[in-house]
């Protein structure tokens, strides 16, 4: 059909054949259809949704519209290939330790990964406040540090999905971004273009995500597993809070800071351990390495136990082009802001109520993330030592530390998160971290 008709199809509530979404979605990608056209699509879509099988197809046309990798071609045909995907929040570091930690357990992880977005802290801005560190490699590189290492962590090329690229950045200013069958595309485009044996998802829910209710996060879940899982890649998708701060670290290095701490066993905040252990059990599972999730659990703590996932991480960082002794001297190499204050409750009480979004968006602002695309990211900015909800306070309990260029950026931070944060005088019963699983295609 034309691509007129398409969208009028669409726009109908009629659902679309392969070939048309196909051939659609080629258009996207070397620009035969028009911006207009693609907005019009989208609109379309979003207001009249997709079917399964739809959604299937334009993740498919989506993927391979830029080039797939071929694990075969790569001398890694039979490998337990297995990757993780997460919807992002404010300081979501799991990845800097499950990529490693999956890895000792016997997994390989290629995990291709995204910068932030919005408010959200982006994985690979993180990896690229590491000095050194190559997060833009070709697949060959990528294939050898995987085979070395266990894991790598590095960015898309720009010849992977590029009708995504087009697609998102057309979305993102026509007010459609928050489509389902969309987003499942979109995520799942890049991921299944790095042809995973198979795939977890950790799809965050909160007022940190960008899926804010329950309801929404396990309606993308089960999209995408659905969907993953019609593509020929075995999927499962954990549910996991976002309504307070992971961890207790928000901004680049600090992030990474926490990371290693969490690895070498100096430091591990229990929602952090909870959820990268529930990731990885999966992903164990997922992968065929262990029987069930109890077994899977097991591993990875004894994994992270005996120093194995650490070493991983050395060695993903050092084949990448990082300094082989991060673990050992991470502040002789990451970035440290001129500036670190506390912010003091304002009163005693109990921590009941965080705004996780105000608080990335204070860590934006401070110059940790993007309000363009082409603007580069302070790595040493952001928030350490956060408390978490349920904290008993007395006056003048810090909060947590903003770490700023200057005094007065310091202070705009400082006012920010007192005004996203809620203190009473009762208890309150914090959401659990691990709110649903999603093991089957629904």
């Amino acid at each position: 059909m034309l691509p007129q008709e398409i969208i009028r199809a669409k726009r109908d509530g009629k659902a679309l054949p392969p070939d048309d979404i196909a051939g659609f979605v080629a258009g996207i990608a070397d620009g035969t259809i028009t911006e207009g056209q693609v907005a019009a699509f989208a609109m379309a879509v979003f207001l009249r949704g997709m079917t399964r099988a739809e959604t299937v197809a334009v993740t498919l046309a989506m993927r391979d519209s830029g080039d797939v990798l071929d694990w075969a071609a790569l001398g890694l045909g039979d490998a337990p290939l297995v990757d993780k995907h997460s919807t992002g929040g404010v300081g979501d570091k799991v990845s800097l330790i499950l990529a490693p930690l999956a890895a000792a357990c016997g997994a390989l992880v290629p995990m291709i990964s995204g910068r932030g977005l919005g408010h959200g802290g982006g994985t690979l801005d993180k990896m690229d406040s590491i000095p050194g560190y190559r997060s833009q490699v070709d697949a060959a590189t990528l294939a050898r540090v995987t085979r070395e290492a266990g894991c790598a962590i590095v960015g898309a090329t720009g010849d992977i999905a590029p009708a995504d690229r087009r697609l998102y950045a057309i979305r993102d200013v026509t007010g459609t971004v928050e489509s389902i069958p969309l987003i499942t595309g979109s995520i799942l485009s890049k991921k299944l273009a790095a042809a995973p044996r198979a795939l977890v998802m950790d799809v965050k829910c909160g007022n940190g995500a960008f899926m804010t209710t329950e309801d929404d996060a396990r309606a993308l879940a089960e999209s995408l597993v659905a969907v993953a899982s019609g593509a020929g890649v075995a999927t499962t998708a954990l549910i996991t809070d976002m309504d307070q701060v992971l961890g207790t670290t928000a901004g680049n290095a600090l992030e990474v800071t926490e990371a290693i701490d969490f690895l070498t066993g100096t430091r591990r905040e229990s929602r952090l351990a909870e959820v990268t252990l529930a990731l990885v059990a999966e992903m164990l599972l997922i992968a065929g390495l262990t029987a069930d999730l109890t077994a899977g659990r097991r591993a990875a703590e004894a994994h992270l136990a005996d120093g194995s996932a650490a070493e991983h991480f050395a060695r993903m960082v050092a084949a990448l082009g990082g300094p082989a002794d991060l673990l050992q001297r991470p502040a002789a190499h990451l970035a440290a802001a001129p500036v670190v204050e506390p912010v003091p409750a304002p009163r005693p009480g109990t921590l009941a109520r965080m705004d996780t979004r105000e608080i990335g968006l204070a860590i934006l602002e401070l110059g940790g993330g993007r309000t363009r695309a082409d603007q580069a990211i302070d790595p040493a900015v952001g928030v350490s030592d956060m408390l978490p909800l349920g904290t008993q306070l007395t006056a003048d309990t810090p909060l947590c530390l903003v770490h700023a260029r200057t005094a007065a950026e310091a202070a705009q931070a400082r006012q920010r998160i007192l005004a996203a944060v809620t203190i009473a005088d009762e208890v309150p019963t914090p959401p659990p971290i691990i709110r649903g699983r999603i093991a089957e295609a629904v």
